[in-house]
């Protein structure tokens, strides 16, 4: 009888109604840590509301219709809710996809998940201190000299929100570019070769995610994705050297005779 193989530790082979069962289960707890962290954001919803709005500085908010506000505490404590219980929703997910990668694989992949929501919180981060301030000033500075800025609450929400979440998801570029090089899809050679290319596409990327209109915010979020690219580009060719270094020998090892 040949030795087990190290490529799949602790193979077990399930039928798929079980891996379907664990699936759903797994998606079952990822929700309920998303309610749970949603609903305690919503006992502090008002604090939360309080430091979105210090951006805006002097602007007086409204509630323009009935409940107004009620339907925008729910969503800033979904937002961050799912904020909160990101590493958790990961940790479910890595649970059900590792068993069935090899030794290899999870090497990569788990840091790359975790590279993955630390780069999220970045984006949002960076959006806060960069992208909405500038935004705000803008569009204040746009038309203060002919109307009063007198702003609806779940406008403005809706703004800060979609810009942090949009620029959050722009920030994963990396994983992506890092993913696709160790399946050996991409070189780094062809992508920084195309970076006019990369460029233009960071503008308009820019200029879809970014809710204002203003060139300034579009500007910083286009030269952001740029950047982000690049540092891509280097983990690609990290991990093409990576690979040159290994001997044959070592990546592909024969079977083991029975």
């Amino acid at each position: 009888m040949g030795t087990q193989s190290n490529d799949l530790p602790h193979e077990v082979e399930m039928p798929l109604v079980d891996h379907l069962e664990e699936l759903r289960q797994r998606l079952l707890r990822s929700l309920l840590g998303v309610v749970l962290a949603a609903g305690a954001c919503l006992l502090f919803v008002k604090p939360l509301v309080r430091l979105l709005e210090v951006p805006a500085g002097p602007i007086r908010f409204l509630q323009l219709a009935p409940g107004e506000f009620l339907f925008v505490s729910i969503k800033v404590a979904g937002y961050a809710g799912l904020t909160l219980a990101l590493p958790y929703v990961l940790y479910q997910g890595l649970g059900f996809v590792l068993p069935g990668l090899t030794t290899r694989e999870r090497r990569l992949i788990a840091p790359a998940v975790a590279g993955s929501a630390v780069l999220f919180l970045a984006g949002l981060a960076f959006a806060w201190w960069a992208l909405v301030p500038a935004a705000l000033r803008f569009l204040v500075s746009y038309g203060a000299d002919v109307v009063e800025p007198l702003w609806s609450i779940e406008r403005y929400l809706d703004f800060v929100l979609l810009l942090m979440l949009a620029t959050g998801l722009a920030f994963q570029l990396p994983v992506l570019q890092l993913l696709l090089g160790i399946l050996g899809l991409v070189r780094w050679q062809p992508m920084l070769s195309a970076w006019r290319w990369v460029v233009l596409s960071a503008a308009l990327a820019g200029a879809v995610l970014t809710p204002s209109t203003d060139p300034f915010t579009m500007l910083l979020l286009g030269g952001a994705i740029t950047a982000l690219f690049l540092i891509g580009v280097a983990l690609v060719a990290l991990t093409e050297r990576f690979r040159q270094e290994i001997p044959p020998a070592v990546q592909q090892q024969p079977p083991a005779a029975n």
